[in-house]
């Protein structure tokens, strides 16, 4: 497999204040290595410096020091521009424009024939579900559906690389699942998409690969599978008709009950013996609703790694 993106003590510091006589590190040797073909996740609590990254990619700003390519070139290179496409986080469309239209002049950027234009036009109205409201103007149109919109442009020229800056943005449950169909679906065509995401759970789904940024540093990164335990830490037994108080004295002191609404949740380790705990539960009067195996979650993953750069890292 080839790199498609790659930076190299990539840094970025911006000058702050009335006087800009004080400096803001956003980026601080961020070293990244995206192969072709991967879902690749960006991650990092807000003012990271994600955002900061893609904008670097795409050549919106440049670099403080460091070195940024994509397929091959200096993200300066124009060259490259037919070949990828982007989304930025906070899209903003002249409002006018129907979705057709927007569509149209996106295309036609390009180089498209007008058949071509029309063709991949109807094909992203389609695919991003936003066919139906072609002839509305943007200004009509929910956050939801711009974010639609701003997906159905970066896939218009028929990239082979998709930056895509939180995409899930103001879209519903239903959005969500169609967004990440999609993105299943442009890796499946041996597309490269790298992706910032505050969703969690969405890049543990679709990613190979994640990166975690903090305050400008890079913070883990690695392959999924390889950063996230698949063993069971520990199992957790949600009960029914069960008082917290008797089950905490008729329990090991060493295990930990809490009160989740009308149900006790109990959480022991994965090795302990289950069979004396559900016997002390059911003696006590207390109804086994489930009995569940926890693994580790991109969320714990996330969670850790940040708090411990929190303290080991300074703030710039």
């Amino acid at each position: 497999m080839s790199i498609v993106i790659s930076t190299s003590n990539l840094s970025k510091t911006f000058r702050i204040g009335f006087w800009k006589t004080r400096t803001l590190t956003a980026l601080n040797g961020v070293n990244l290595e995206v192969q072709r073909n991967e879902i690749f996740g960006y991650l990092g609590p807000n003012g990271a410096g994600k955002s900061t990254t893609l904008k670097i990619l795409m050549a919106l700003i440049y670099p403080s020091a460091g070195h940024a390519e994509i397929l091959g070139k200096p993200v300066t290179d124009v060259s490259t521009r037919q070949r990828i496409g982007y989304l930025p986080e906070n899209p903003y469309f002249y409002e006018y424009l129907t979705a057709e239209e927007f569509l149209g002049y996106y295309a036609g950027l390009f180089g498209f024939s007008s058949r071509e234009v029309q063709e991949r036009v109807v094909r992203y109205l389609k695919v991003t579900d936003i066919y139906h409201a072609r002839k509305l103007q943007l200004r009509k149109f929910s956050k939801g559906m711009i974010q639609r919109v701003g997906i159905a442009q970066a896939l218009i020229n028929d990239p082979e690389v998709v930056f895509l800056d939180e995409p899930m943005s103001g879209l519903d449950p239903i959005g969500r699942r169609e967004v990440r169909d999609l993105i299943l679906g442009l890796k499946a065509e041996g597309k490269t998409v790298f992706l910032s995401s505050h969703i969690l759970n969405d890049i543990e789904t679709l990613c190979d690969k994640v990166a975690i940024l903090n305050r400008g540093r890079l913070v883990g990164a690695g392959l999924l599978r390889d950063l996230i335990s698949r063993e069971v830490s520990h199992v957790e037994i949600i009960v029914e008709r069960a008082n917290l108080e008797q089950l905490s004295r008729a329990l090991d002191p060493k295990l930990t009950a809490s009160q989740v609404g009308t149900t006790v949740k109990i959480e022991l380790d994965a090795e302990a013996a289950l069979t004396e705990v559900v016997t002390e539960i059911e003696r006590v009067g207390g109804k086994i609703v489930s009995v569940n195996p926890v693994r580790q979650t991109m969320e714990d993953y996330f969670i850790k790694v940040v708090g411990q750069s929190r303290n080991e890292v300074p703030r710039p």
